[in-house]
């Protein structure tokens, strides 16, 4: 079997410039959230998933799941917003091994307050950029990205 061949150099700078540009708007958007409602990007992410789940409540494994975390990195992003008072943990009623995250009222307060202005910074630092034809295609080319993963995955597992 033949190794496989580095990276051409039109390649190399693309994947370099996209790799730039995830962890500039990365920082971007966690610098906003840190300085208008004092949450990380993780506490954001798990506060938005809980706000559009039904009654506030997801099953650990199932926002696990949504997230794309394993369970250790949920139980301790999910420790640290409970001394917050910003989540909830219960027991599922289903299943005496799973447990439930609850949104708290704070945490409903502290999502809802901040959710305009990140939406403005998402439209601010990424859709405002962009032409209605180059979303278009940008949506086309993150659709077939990430069905190669799911078929690259898929054939791995």
């Amino acid at each position: 079997m033949a190794r496989p061949q580095r990276l051409d150099e039109r390649q190399r700078l693309m994947w370099k410039a996209y790799r730039d540009l995830y962890q500039e708007l990365s920082t971007v958007m966690e610098d906003q959230l840190l300085r208008d409602a004092g949450l990380s990007g993780s506490e954001y992410a798990v506060l938005v998933e809980l706000s559009h789940s039904p009654d506030g409540v997801l099953r650990a494994r199932e926002l696990g799941s949504e997230l794309g975390w394993d369970r250790s990195r949920l139980s301790h992003l999910v420790g640290r917003m409970e001394k917050r008072r910003l989540v909830a943990r219960e027991e599922c009623e289903e299943d005496a091994r799973g447990s439930m995250v609850r949104l708290t009222d704070a945490g409903r307060a502290t999502v809802d307050g901040v959710a305009p202005e990140h939406s403005e910074a998402v439209r601010r630092y990424f859709f405002n950029a962009l032409s209605h034809d180059e979303l278009e295609t940008f949506a086309t080319v993150v659709d077939r990205l990430r069905d190669n993963l799911a078929q690259q995955g898929a054939s791995d597992g």
